[in-house]
């Protein structure tokens, strides 16, 4: 055996189909296009969404809503997991930076402290917003409010 005879397996290759090179390939005429419309025609591509003729769904289905470009979109915390972490690690200061430590929020979520349980122990709180609830049970509870 040498370079000279070597071969691929058998029936491990094909040949390509070599469309359009005479009638006498069996693929010249039509060229596996089929007689007339638009699909046998050179030049032609169907456009995106295009369903034969039949209304796209893009076109049958109405629009309604719209999206506000100016919307703020706030990480809700409840005043409850705020105790929680607080009695967990023994703080009085909670921030941004302690609740993305904690795994709450990410680096670019802005904060919203809301409402919802009870609170006990005098905490300074600092976040982007807050509730008027949850601004009144920390001042209630001994605590300030820092809005950033």
């Amino acid at each position: 055996m040498d370079l000279s005879n070597l071969k691929p397996a058998v029936g491990s290759t094909k040949t390509r189909k070599r469309i359009g090179r005479g009638s006498g390939s069996g693929l010249g005429g039509t060229s596996t296009r089929g007689h007339k419309g638009a699909k046998s025609r050179s030049g032609y591509s169907k456009k995106v969404g295009f369903e034969g003729g039949q209304m796209p769904l893009q076109r049958r289905v109405p629009k309604f809503g719209f999206k506000n470009i100016n919307r703020v979109e706030y990480k809700a915390i409840n005043i409850d997991t705020l105790q929680a972490l607080a009695t967990a690690k023994g703080l009085d200061k909670i921030g941004i930076d302690t609740l993305i430590e904690a795994g709450f929020v990410s680096t670019n979520q802005l904060v919203k402290i809301l409402g919802k349980g009870a609170i006990s122990s005098k905490l300074e709180v600092t976040a982007h917003a807050f509730s008027k609830s949850a601004e009144a049970a920390i001042t209630a509870a001994g605590g300030t409010v820092v809005k950033l």
